[in-house]
């Protein structure tokens, strides 16, 4: 018996190099496998694939941690890469591609393929997907001339194409993730603009899934109507199921806007079983937070977002600067002029502050929304005028209502926010930050919470969301730049302020963090969402390690449960 399994693994491995010398990589899925249509979680899910299932390999992600490959039953698309049996080696050997690079390779022998979701679940994801974004992908229409004279874009994420600028109009078409159109104007509220697609068909799109800057959108004159019916398929359409058009290359992490939904945690280090964890879990960010000083020089930060993109991650990069020196003449133009050149080094986002609204960041006695909101719009001009594609967003302050209302002294989270969009923050910002950190029920949960005050917002994921995003009636998305659950399992007892995640179980972390980040990514309210945290070990009145997915003992089920 021993003979014949290892006479089939010696044919296995001279198939698999011989596939390899025609461009290819036959292997096989390891674990039950999430099947995109996109190098991360961002895109679409279009099924799972089975542990067991042959695959051919054509390439892996510029950015790594994802690979494309085809199953015996035809379907094309995108796993992680550690749901497949081959080594880093073979994977690194792999040219890079992007989801507009054709694939060429036939589907292997064998059984298995992609397996849909539920029909229940495919309802549920109806139910919660952002209705302007398609929930179909659409072919890759013939490449034809676009109209001249516009401003030439590419589609971000599949969208659909309407006839008003409103989610409520009706679909013309849809388009596919890489499709170029041509912009000539947008509607008073800069969040759809009108396009011309190479079939031919005009109508709108929303601006955010459009790799479009905000000065591009600014630029475009206000407009009304024009939108067509969708033309005919040209006569060279492709047949389901045949290759793809070639298209433009479209722009590969770290140089393109941030669009869509993406997630990534903040991470200590750069070990690679930190990375390795990170890849397995599927996250394309990473978060630092920097400290900040009045005179550094922005080099300080080049080797944090130089070694981030080294690693395949962009990155977010908090930068909190000393409560000291934040009365000091002319300090707020000095924030702004360092995160400025922070923006020109390459940072992807950049957190501006960090929980303003207690007195462990911000100077005690001087807490005001209205203040922090002028740092802020200092901080977005010059980081926007450094780098337009960097994301700006604002410091998230700490959940509490500990203060009860509003003071120098200290300010609850809700009436932070509540001055913030008084003093105008939205427009100086692309996104809100949140900091949600003390769960203890699902994110399913909208009560029951067993504390004291059980009905208290931020007891509850969607208390966070609703609560952030309704103080600014919906005008920006948010960006989670903490989002973590606390749990001791393999520490001691938790000490006493922290006392309340004593049963949290370490299997509830993962599950209740995969879900959390399943319905961030369908509510259509939020862009971003960081893990607190990934590989932090301090356990002491402040028991970081206890919120770290990977484990003392080297564990990591929340890495497992995000990346199926």
């Amino acid at each position: 018996m021993r003979k014949i399994f290892w006479l089939c693994f010696c044919l296995f491995m001279t198939f698999t190099f011989a596939a390899a010398q025609d461009g290819g990589l036959l292997t096989s899925i390891v674990n039950d496998a999430k099947f995109r249509d996109g190098p991360g979680t961002e895109w679409r899910w279009l099924g799972t694939v089975r542990a067991g299932t042959p695959i051919a390999l054509d390439g892996r992600a510029p950015g790594g941690g994802w690979v494309r490959g085809i199953v015996p039953d035809g379907n094309v698309g995108w796993v992680i890469a550690s749901a497949v049996a081959a080594s880093a080696d073979q994977i690194n050997a792999l040219p890079g591609v992007w989801v507009d690079v054709p694939f060429t390779l036939p589907a292997p022998a064998g059984s298995g393929g992609v397996e849909p979701a539920s029909s229940i679940q495919q309802q549920a994801l109806a139910e919660q997907q952002p209705a302007e974004n398609a929930s179909q992908p659409a072919e890759a229409p013939a490449s034809v001339p676009l109209p001249e004279g516009g401003l030439q874009l590419t589609v971000g994420n599949n969208v659909n194409l309407r006839d008003n600028p409103s989610t409520s109009g009706g679909i013309i078409e849809r388009l596919r993730t890489g499709t170029r159109v041509s912009a000539d104007g947008r509607n008073a509220a800069q969040d759809w603009i009108r396009v011309a697609t190479p079939t031919g068909a005009k109508g709108w799109v929303a601006t955010r899934f459009i790799n479009i800057t905000a000065q591009q959108i600014a630029s475009l004159p206000i407009v009304e109507g024009g939108a067509s019916a969708a033309a005919a398929a040209p006569a060279n359409a492709q047949s389901p199921g045949a290759a793809a058009t070639p298209l433009p290359v479209v722009a590969v992490a770290n140089t393109a806007p941030v669009r869509g939904f993406s997630y990534g945690g903040h991470a200590q280090s750069y070990a690679p079983t930190t990375v390795s964890a990170m890849q397995r879990a599927g996250m394309t960010w990473i978060k630092k937070q920097f400290r900040y000083f009045a005179g550094q020089s922005a080099d300080a930060a080049a080797g944090v977002i130089n070694e981030a993109h080294a690693n395949g991650f962009r990155i977010v990069l908090g930068v909190v600067g000393s409560p000291s020196e934040v009365s000091n003449g002319g300090y707020f133009d000095q924030y702004a002029a360092f995160v400025g050149g922070v923006a020109a080094l390459g940072a992807d986002a950049i957190e501006v502050w960090n929980e303003p609204n207690i007195d462990r960041e911000w100077p005690s006695g001087q807490i005001d929304p209205g203040r922090f909101t002028q740092l802020l719009a200092a901080a977005y001009r010059a980081i926007k005028a450094a780098n337009p594609n960097t994301m700006v967003i604002s410091g998230a302050p700490a959940p509490t209502g500990f203060f009860g209302g509003c003071s120098g002294n200290g300010c609850d989270d809700a009436a932070f926010m509540a001055g913030m969009a008084s003093a105008g923050a939205a427009n100086y910002m692309d996104c809100v930050g949140v900091h949600y950190n003390e769960g203890i029920v699902s994110p399913d949960q909208t009560s029951g919470d067993p504390r004291g005050n059980s009905g208290y917002y931020t007891r509850y994921f969607w208390g966070m969301v609703n609560t952030y995003y309704n103080a600014f009636r919906g005008a920006r998305p948010l960006c989670f730049t903490e989002l973590g659950y606390l749990t001791p399992e393999g520490f001691p007892p938790l000490p006493g302020g922290f006392a309340w995640a004593q049963n949290v179980t370490l299997a509830q972390q993962a599950a209740w963090l995969d879900r959390a980040i399943g319905l961030a990514a369908s509510s259509g309210k939020v862009r971003l969402v960081i893990v607190w945290n990934v590989d932090f070990t301090s356990y002491g009145d402040d028991p970081m390690g206890g919120y770290a997915i990977i484990r003392p003992d080297g564990s990591c089920p929340a890495c497992d449960a995000l990346g199926r």
